[in-house]
Parts: structure tokens; sequence; C-alpha cells
């Protein structure tokens, strides 16, 4: 007589859930966050550009005075 084969499937614990729960939750805050860090990064780009002018321009007005 053979025994029939066992199958071991892993019931979720509470705490397996909770942390699929807050990987789905945090998945939408990590873009969020991740969109806010872009929007951050290419202000800060604009205002680098901006005082490189304003520089450019005072160079310009004290050379020629």
């Amino acid at each position: 007589m053979q025994a029939a084969p066992v199958r071991a499937t892993a019931i979720p614990t509470v705490t397996d859930a909770l942390r699929a729960v807050e990987s789905l939750l945090m998945s939408s805050g990590q873009r969020t966050a991740r969109r806010n860090a872009w929007t951050s990064v290419l202000e800060d780009r604009r205002r680098a550009k901006d005082r490189v002018e304003a520089q450019r321009v005072l160079e310009a007005a004290a050379s020629r005075g």
C-alpha cells in the first residue's frame, strides 16, 4: 500500500496579510513621493538656470558701468 502524496500549503498568517495590504497601500504613496521628488528636482534646475541668467545680467551691467 502506497501513501497518498501530501501537499503542504502554508496558511497565510495575519502578519503576511498585513504586509500584503501595506505593500498595496504604500505603492501609490511611493508613486506620489517619486512624482513630488521629480517635480522638486525640475524646480531646482529651473531656479539654478534663473540664478545663472541673473548673474550674467549683473556681470554685463557691471562691465558697462
